[in-house]
């Protein structure tokens, strides 16, 4: 197996790469634990001290739930895999406030973390708007969680496609592919039809092209597949895909142990 980087911006995000000889089943599995395996840190619980602003104190925490956290997986177990047997301790849970008198909008950042490595990812995001003589006073508990559970735990979208191979016949109307194509797959060099190779793999043909071209030109998948990673944050791109290779491994050597008992 190969990999090649197509894209690594960490500013979006966003990663792609090229996986060579391959198939389906494997990196739909890398796929599922990315997003349902791979854990992250969350606000479970909320004990409300004060509010009377707009919003219901449940609709003020679902809020609070779905705020992605930046989240430290050496830091923290599972509450499942804790010492403490989930009874709750400083090794897998994480206390916030927040505590706002001031009319305005209450963003993400005035939450207060005990711990500097977890807080919002987008200080920005809004919570309520307070008006004048409203306040909002809150203690949140957040821990570690796994998307199949939650979707506030699920640290990013992951999805894949096969990398496609452009085979060009004898195409008799270069300019209606391009047209169908809207100028972002093909190019006529010299009266005839080429591939934009710095496009083929942004954009999906979906049998357009065979369509326009009467079966001149033909697109062929192998085993080699293109996946695309988009972080909501909580974890960087690289992070996932690390903890995600070994929650695989981890779980192919349980299996395999088992197979071995049972012979």
């Amino acid at each position: 197996m190969e990999t090649r980087v197509l894209e690594n911006n960490k500013n979006m995000g966003k990663l792609s790469f090229i996986i060579k000889d391959t198939n389906a089943a494997f990196v739909n599995t890398l796929r599922r634990i990315m997003m349902d395996e791979v854990p992250t840190m969350a606000i479970e619980d909320v004990e409300f001290r004060k509010n009377n602003s707009i919003l219901y104190d449940e609709m003020i925490a679902h809020r609070l739930g779905l705020t992605p956290l930046k989240t430290d997986l050496k830091s923290y177990n599972l509450p499942e895999n804790c010492k403490c047997e989930g009874e709750g301790c400083a090794r897998c849970q994480l206390k916030l406030t927040l505590k706002v008198s001031a009319s305005g909008t209450v963003c993400a950042s005035e939450l207060k973390s005990k711990d500097p490595a977890v807080k919002p990812v987008h200080p920005k995001m809004p919570i309520v708007k307070l008006l004048k003589n409203q306040s909002l006073e809150l203690e949140a508990t957040a821990v570690l969680g796994k998307g199949k559970l939650h979707s506030k735990w699920s640290p990013c979208l992951a999805y894949y496609k096969y990398k496609p191979s452009i085979e060009i016949g004898n195409v008799k109307n270069p300019e209606e592919i391009v047209e169908a194509t809207h100028g972002n797959i093909f190019e006529i060099k010299n009266g005839k039809l080429e591939v934009i190779k710095d496009n083929l793999f942004k954009y999906d043909l979906a049998g357009v092209v065979e369509d326009a071209s009467k079966g001149e030109v033909k697109v062929k998948r192998d085993n080699d597949f293109i996946f695309y990673i988009e972080s909501w944050g909580q974890l960087t791109c690289k992070e996932i895909l690390n903890h995600a290779m070994d929650i695989f491994n981890k779980t192919f050597d349980e299996f395999n142990e088992k197979i071995k008992k049972a012979k």
